[in-house]
């Protein structure tokens, strides 16, 4: 049975195109990639005093689990370089799982839908562009009208075709 999940790539050291699409290419193992958004230069949060993001969405139809997502996620942002030296922090890829079909569930170690999804310009843009009328099953909003409710702020501008 194939679940339709949605995802968040982001990369902000080095080659931050060439990170996106090797994350990509690594996420065909787990899966059919069926759509990916433009990508789009993102002011970083939080922690701002570091280099701008790129960003894109996907939304990638897998027979995984939750969890056996998860893992290989973590397992290819390892393999790729990341190191989770500083919260929040520089890093050569980030992969986020957003929305996996209608599950909800909250883990020690994960939470879906994406627990601050709703307050991020730079995952609700690119998302909005592949999927404006998925419904977070928590809110029970769709990705657009999230999108619309964020106040100003954060800059998001996209910056070509994937």
């Amino acid at each position: 049975m194939s679940n339709l999940a949605y995802l968040s790539l982001g990369s902000n050291v080095g080659d931050r195109e060439g990170h996106l699409r090797s994350a990509m290419a690594h996420l065909e193992s787990c899966g059919h990639i069926a759509v990916v958004s433009s990508f789009y230069e993102t002011e970083p949060v939080e922690f701002t005093d570091q280099a701008w993001f790129l960003n894109c969405a996907i939304a990638l139809e897998t027979g995984e689990t939750p969890q056996q997502l998860m893992a290989a996620l973590l397992n290819f942002e390892q393999t790729m370089g990341r190191r989770r030296v500083q919260k929040k922090g520089p890093r050569t890829i980030d992969i986020d799982i957003l929305m996996f079909g209608s599950t909800i569930m909250d883990s020690p170690e994960l939470t879906i839908p994406h627990p601050n999804m709703h307050e991020r310009r730079f995952v609700l843009e690119p998302l909005a562009e592949i999927a404006p009328e998925a419904r977070h099953p928590v809110l029970k909003k769709t990705v657009r009208e999230l999108r619309d409710a964020l106040p100003a702020g954060q800059a998001v501008r996209k910056t070509m075709s994937s």
